[in-house]
């Protein structure tokens, strides 16, 4: 190779892939590879790099699907507690229902505050709805005065709803052939009848609507013409029927009893009408309504007054849903036909009777934020499912909550309210359960 130059004319490194020795021996180091520890070693860290970065992930993943599933059985068991939450709400009373007497009521004049009336003795006080139902059914008849208010402070300072309560509470009586002087006449209205001062006592007497408002054997509808105090806006029927807590006590009372005891006083001569057939069905669209908290943006608050009439809306749906089941289940085409008249209605739109979610503005550190909120979500298929599944409160603890349907057509907690005579020896259905509750936020007032 030395003497021929060979080293000029060859390569060597092509070579080493044939004679690597001979070319070792005559030009050492010639056949070995540049940097290839490096290379073993830069293999070596990526793979251990890239093996911690699999098993990161892989832990990563597994915490996210274990959280995942977390929050799916936390939100599961949230929409069962719901659930039994509301068919417990129809059958049983969270604060005590407080009447008025009619001889009271007249005497004091105007709309007095809760808390007056209680500090006088003038309210009696029923704790559940088996003593409502014993009670109505002894033949005192219970009126229930729905009305919107028209101040931020005081629900009637004109006094013009009050007169035509007092009115009706004449006009009803002469229908009914009741003595004027009946000692036995009872009236709920909301200042009288719903803690004002306190706010947790509030809440609960607001929770037990549905079961005020359907107790009644009387339901009266009061918004004669006035102008709002502060506001100096006109306030009549069609602002009534606006406002989302005058729908709901229509709503709470119409799906149990139909509108058959629904009457209206809403002109200067206070005469009273009777509800045209079809009307709860503008009442239905109760989140429709209009709310205060919503005008304020809920300043100061953490919840809109939608979220609280939840529970008992769902309740109220589920009770009438296992009647339009049990109806047709055993033939009874009069009962079938009046509750599926309010099913129908349902049905027809769904999503605007019962809002998956809305929209609520609020403030968040001085800046006003607007964010979608869940409302019933699914709430409604479930319950559903729920009630053909047989209805009972998922607690094994708790008594199963169904519900009686009854001869005149709609669905009742017990006996048969607003009989003119006294009904003895009648059998009671209710449903009173062991209830855990959970504290929720603190209500405005109907305005």
């Amino acid at each position: 190779f030395k003497n021929i130059n060979c080293a000029a004319i060859v390569d060597f490194k092509q070579l080493c892939q044939s004679i690597p020795e001979a070319i070792e021996r005559y030009e050492p180091n010639v056949c070995a590879v540049p940097g290839r520890g490096g290379i073993i070693a830069a293999i070596v860290i990526a793979s251990v790099l890239g093996a911690l970065l699999i098993g990161l992930l892989i832990y990563y993943g597994y915490n996210r699907l274990a959280l995942f599933r977390r929050i799916s059985a936390r939100h599961e068991r949230l929409m069962e507690e719901t659930i039994d939450e509301s068919l417990r709400s129809v059958s049983q009373l969270e604060f005590p229902l407080h009447l008025v007497k009619r001889a009271d009521f007249i005497k004091e004049g105007m709309l007095q505050r809760h808390e007056i009336m209680r500090d006088q003795h003038k309210l009696l006080v029923i704790d559940s709805l088996a003593e409502v139902d014993n009670f109505m059914s002894q033949g005192n008849p219970v009126i229930f005065f729905s009305h919107q208010w028209t101040s931020f402070s005081q629900p009637d300072p004109s006094g013009s709803q009050y007169r035509s309560m007092v009115n009706a509470l004449q006009q009803v009586a002469e229908q009914n052939e009741w003595d004027e002087h009946m000692d036995n006449i009872y009236v709920w209205v909301d200042f009288s009848c719903i803690p004002q001062t306190n706010p947790c006592t509030q809440n609960l007497a607001i929770r037990s609507l549905a079961a005020y408002a359907s107790s009644a054997a009387v339901f009266i509808i009061v918004a004669p013409p006035c102008n709002h105090a502060e506001l100096n806006t006109a306030c009549d029927i069609e602002t009534y029927q606006c406002r989302m807590w005058c729908r709901a006590e229509q709503v709470c009372h119409s799906m149990r009893n139909g509108t058959g005891r629904m009457f209206i006083a809403h002109d200067e001569s206070h005469t009273l009408k009777p509800v045209d057939d079809d009307w709860f069905r503008e009442a239905l669209r109760v989140f429709d309504g209009d709310l205060t908290c919503c005008r304020l943006e809920h300043k100061g608050s953490v919840a809109c007054d939608r979220q609280s009439l939840v529970i008992p809306i769902l309740g109220l749906y589920g009770e009438l849903y296992r009647a339009s089941l049990e109806s047709h289940k055993m033939g009874d085409s009069s009962v079938q036909e009046s509750v599926k008249q309010f099913l129908n209605e349902i049905e027809k739109d769904q999503e605007a009777i019962f809002p998956r979610s809305f929209e609520m503005t609020h403030w968040r550190s001085q800046k006003r934020v607007t964010e979608t909120v869940m409302l019933f979500g699914d709430l409604i298929e479930r319950m559903k499912v729920r009630i053909e599944q047989g209805g009972e409160v998922s607690d094994k603890d708790s008594t199963t909550v169904k519900s009686s349907v009854i001869p005149s057509g709609f669905v009742r907690h017990g006996v048969t309210h607003g009989m003119a005579t006294p009904m003895v020896n009648m059998k009671v259905e209710t449903a009173i359960g062991k209830m855990d509750m959970e504290d929720i936020e603190f209500m405005n007032h109907k305005v």
